[in-house]
Parts: structure tokens; C-alpha cells; sequence
């Protein structure tokens, strides 16, 4: 039975989840709770929600949901861009059919009216908002609650199990496993959302100063050409990957029903395009929740048979935001272990195999194509495949003059072209290449003690041959 969103359940888990972000206090004369979505993009499992639905009921106020996207963010492309907007027609259309109050606002130059948000909340009793480490939203939300008058909230819904319950940075996925294994099946208990008590009425909605970007009507063809009016880097396209949370739900699905019965010898298979979740990107944007994606796994062959895909989903992922919430340094080398920091001293004058530039390496002109295959499937589709991630990320240490040059161009490239860029997992998944949440090795040039990984070897691992013919033959 899920529990009500009154429950004593989520009352404790918001208590965990919910921090306030100034010293404001809630403006009594406020007319409504507003939600600033910035990193959660679903009305689904969204405990950021679900506290501003909380807050409107215990105050009397209806609630308004508000969502923008401007041309200021790192890396603001058509792709990102493009996938933020087809998901945020389809939340407009959820909620006409479903009783919410959202809006969108789209900016599409520097130097448009970048207002909108101080004037809602000028009017608003307090701000709710997304907590997460990354995306530069934990500095956009400071920004706005230093300069603002009311009280701001900011709620963390990345997590399955509440990040706030691991204080201190863990070092490895078998530090972090059993606490976070402890708590999963309490945390996966479901919710019943429920639309506020207090209806925002046509007269509140039309008064709202803030000029609506139309989602609601048939803009198929219209999106492309209001992305192409915005002030960002059009040579990064659109990826084919369909946004929205009726495209994850429904790759989730045929996820649980083909590939995760054998999800154990699959997923190591570059060559097998569905051996492996590709739910990445919709967990980046928060078009569907971990929760989600975790009890459909449970239900389609049971926790022994997810056994894998859970460790990765939640263990992996949970330890990449810890990492991003506790550490500070997460984009530096200064976020790895004192033994790799000694073994990289010792190793930097080692001669490299190659020294490409970044500019390079985006274009795939490096000597292996296996790695240029990676790097064109990245560029094509926003996406890697896991197993090629950790040979493309691993590759690049002996391909550059200094492991500083070799993070900086990694983070870079998966910032600008993944669709899952720019989240907790990729930092981690990046920095573990270097070493982060792992021991020393055996010693090697320019690895010294850090694991390596021979493109070479994935030869005997997988068809590799396959894979490089797929992305390699499109180029």
C-alpha cells in the first residue's frame, strides 16, 4: 500500500532530503509555494515536489511549478537543449490533462529579460527547488537565494536512499555497499502523489508576469527552429535518442523484458546495443526516477536476479554523488586518493604512447580506432556504451603530456556531448580512471600503480571489430 503523502514515511524522508538554502523567512503576504524545477524534470516520484505540495497544503496557498532554460550554462548546445525541451512538452501536456500549474520560460539570448524567476518569487510565500551537486545548480540556487527575500528550500530527489544519511566522503563502492544496501528496501516504498488542496485560480495564473513559452500546441517542427534562434553552440546537435518520460518508461520496459534476464554476460558486450540499460541520460534529467527504474527491476526477475544491475544503479551511482556532494575538488585531480597523487608524481615524465590535443581527440583522429569508435558513438548519440566508457576515459591518460591535461579534456568532451554529462556518475566514472574509489596495481609506465586497461585486451573480451565496424563505417 503506498503511503500518503501526509504519512509519517515522507515526512521522514523529506526531513533527510529538504534543506534550506538562507535565512529568509516565508513572506506572509506570499500568494502561492512556488516549485523552481532545475534539475528533477518530472512531476513523478519527485520529492522536491512533493515537499512544495506539502508546504501549499499546510499553508493555504496553491502551488505553481516553473521551469527555464536560458543559454547561459556550460556547454549550452541543440542537444541539450533539444532534450530539455521535448520532455518539457510533454510535462506541460501532463499537466493540462493532470491538474498542475507549470510553466516554461526559454530565453533565448544573453542579454533577454532574464527576470522571470525574481518576479514569481516576489509574490511567492517560499521557494522550492532541486538540490544537486552538479550542472552548476547548487551555485545558481545560491545565487538566487542570496539576493532574494523569501525563504528557499532545496530538495534533493537523485538519490534513492537519502544522501544525507552518509556524511563524510566514502572511498569505495565496498564502504558505501552495505550502508546503502541496508536502507534500499525501506527507501523504495512507494508514494501516492497528490495534486495540492488549493487550486490556483485563471485570475492568479493570468496575473503571473513572466512571458510562457507555448508547449501545449503541435510544435513538433516548431521546437527545432526556436532552438535554432538561442544564443548556444549549434554545431553539437540533437541526439536521436527521443526525450521524455513515456520514451524512458518505455525503454525500461523492453530493458526488464529482454536484456536484464541475462543482464550479467550482456552488459559487457559493446557490440550489443540493448545489453545495457541506456536509461543514463533520463536519470541525468530527471525524466524518471532510480526508484522507479530500481522496483521495475525488482518486479521483472526479483533482487537476486537484479542483483548486478542494482549495484551499478544504486550503489555506484550513490557513491558518484556522494563523491560530488562531499568533495569539493570532484572536476581536479585533488579529489583522488594520497597513493595515486605519489604514483602520478613518480610517472610524469614517463614517455606517452601520443600527444593528441583536445581538439584531437574530439574529432577522433587518434591512432586506434577502436577509441575513435567510442568517441564517434559518443558524438553521434550522446552516449557510450559503459564497458567502451572506461577504455575511452582510460586510453586518454597515456595519449596527453599530463594527467591534469588528460582529466580537463575528458570532462570536457563528456560535458559538451553526453547526454549524461555533467551529472555526479560522470565525475565519478571519469575520476575512476584515474584511480578515485579504487587500490594500487601493479606498476606500470606512465600508470604507474593506477589499474590500467589495454584497448588491445578488448579484443579477446568482446567484438570489438563489430563495434568499431558500427560507429567507425558511419563516420
Amino acid at each position: 500500500m503506498p503511503h500518503a503523502l501526509t504519512s509519517a514515511f515522507v515526512s521522514d524522508q523529506l526531513a533527510l532530503r529538504a534543506r534550506t538554502v538562507n535565512a529568509h523567512p516565508e513572506r506572509p503576504t506570499g500568494e502561492f509555494v512556488l516549485y523552481w524545477m532545475q534539475s528533477t524534470h518530472r512531476f513523478a516520484d519527485n520529492w522536491a515536489l512533493r515537499f512544495a505540495t506539502r508546504e501549499a497544503n499546510r499553508l493555504g496557498l496553491p502551488l505553481i511549478i516553473h521551469q527555464g532554460l536560458d543559454p547561459t550554462y556550460e556547454h549550452a548546445n541543440d542537444r541539450i537543449h533539444s532534450f530539455i525541451l521535448h520532455n518539457a512538452r510533454e510535462l506541460a501536456q501532463r499537466a493540462e490533462r493532470g491538474g498542475l500549474r507549470y510553466q516554461f520560460v526559454l530565453r533565448h539570448r544573453r542579454n533577454d529579460d532574464g527576470r522571470a524567476l525574481d518576479r514569481l518569487a516576489a509574490r511567492a510565500t517560499l521557494v522550492v527547488t532541486d538540490d544537486f551537486p552538479t550542472a552548476g545548480i547548487v551555485e545558481r540556487t545560491q545565487r538566487f537565494a542570496a539576493h532574494g527575500d523569501c525563504r528557499v528550500v532545496a530538495v534533493e530527489s537523485h538519490a534513492i536512499v537519502p544522501a544525507a544519511l552518509f556524511v563524510k566522503e566514502e572511498w569505495a563502492a565496498r564502504t558505501l555497499r552495505p550502508k546503502v544496501m541496508a536502507h534500499l528496501s525501506h527507501a523504495l516504498e512507494p508514494v501516492a502523489d497528490a495534486l495540492p488542496r488549493v487550486e490556483a485560480s485563471n485570475a492568479l495564473w493570468n496575473s503571473l508576469e513572466v512571458d510562457r513559452f507555448d508547449l501545449t500546441g503541435n510544435l513538433t517542427g516548431d521546437l527545432a527552429a526556436e532552438i535554432a534562434r538561442c544564443e548556444i553552440d549549434h554545431a553539437v546537435p540533437p541526439a536521436p535518442l527521443k526525450s521524455g518520460r513515456r520514451a524512458a518508461l518505455a525503454r525500461l520496459r523492453t530493458f526488464c523484458d529482454d536484456a536484464l534476464p541475462r543482464y550479467d554476460e550482456r552488459r559487457n558486450d559493446p557490440a550489443d546495443a540493448d545489453g545495457s540499460s541506456r536509461l543514463s541520460p533520463y536519470l541525468h534529467f530527471g525524466q524518471v526516477s532510480t526508484a522507479e527504474v530500481a522496483r521495475a527491476a525488482i518486479a521483472a526477475v526479483g533482487r537476486p536476479g537484479a542483483g548486478r544491475f542494482l549495484d551499478e544503479l544504486v550503489t555506484w551511482r550513490e557513491l558518484a554523488l556522494n563523491f560530488a556532494l562531499r568533495n569539493p575538488n570532484f572536476r581536479t585531480l585533488a579529489a583522488l586518493p594520497d597513493w595515486v597523487h605519489r604514483t602520478m608524481a613518480t610517472h610524469a615524465g614517463d614517455a606517452r604512447e601520443a600527444a593528441y590535443t583536445r581538439e584531437q581527440l574530439e574529432r577522433a583522429e587518434t591512432h586506434h580506432p577502436l577509441w575513435n569508435a567510442a568517441q564517434r558513438e559518443l558524438v553521434a548519440t550522446g552516449t557510450i556504451h559503459n564497458v567502451m566508457r572506461m577504455y575511452w576515459g582510460k586510453s586518454v591518460l597515456m595519449w596527453t603530456a599530463t594527467y591534469d591535461d588528460a582529466l580537463r579534456y575528458l570532462i570536457h568532451l563528456n560535458d559538451k556531448w553526453a547526454l549524461d554529462g555533467r551529472d555526479p556518475s560522470s565525475y565519478g566514472g571519469i575520476q575512476w580512471c584515474f584511480g578515485k574509489f579504487d587500490r594500487p596495481w601493479g606498476e606500470r609506465p606512465v600508470w604507474g600503480t593506477i589499474r590500467s586497461m589495454s584497448l588491445e585486451r578488448a579484443y579477446r573480451k568482446f567484438d570489438a571489430a563489430a563495434y568499431e565496424r558500427r560507429w567507425n563505417g558511419a563516420a
